[in-house]
């Protein structure tokens, strides 16, 4: 089961970091993405890792402002978050995507995901 944590509150501007681990094993992992969403609005992908050769996707709207990252040893992927915008207000899910491929490009599409999470509150303020 995986979980996403590290949600708050904080001013535009702003900087915070999200975290996302599994409880127990999940095997054969090729990704993690990282979306999010809005209220009154459909879920939207942020970022996402390729495990293996730790190659990161990003949406345009987060590039440069935005950061993935994993811990290996930890089994545990980071968002960490820059410039925070008031848009950027949503509730961030991570998510896991199962492959016995290894490497290649971490998908953008929710539905090549196995595995989510049951996301975390940003709440940025103007």
């Amino acid at each position: 089961q995986l979980q996403a944590y590290g949600g708050d509150l904080v001013q535009a501007g702003g900087s915070l970091r999200l975290s996302c681990a599994a409880s127990g094993p999940i095997f054969n992992i090729n990704s993690t993405g990282w979306f999010r969403q809005a209220p009154g609005k459909e879920r939207e992908f942020v970022t996402a890792i390729n495990w293996s050769s730790g190659s990161p996707v990003y949406a345009d709207s987060v590039k440069g402002r935005f950061a993935i990252s994993k811990d290996n040893a930890k089994n545990t992927v980071y968002l960490q978050m820059s410039s925070l915008k008031p848009e950027d207000t949503a509730v961030y899910y991570c998510a896991v995507r199962r492959s016995t491929i290894r490497g290649g490009t971490a998908p953008i599409s929710e539905f090549l995901y196995d595995y989510w999470g049951q996301g975390t509150q940003v709440t940025v303020s103007s």
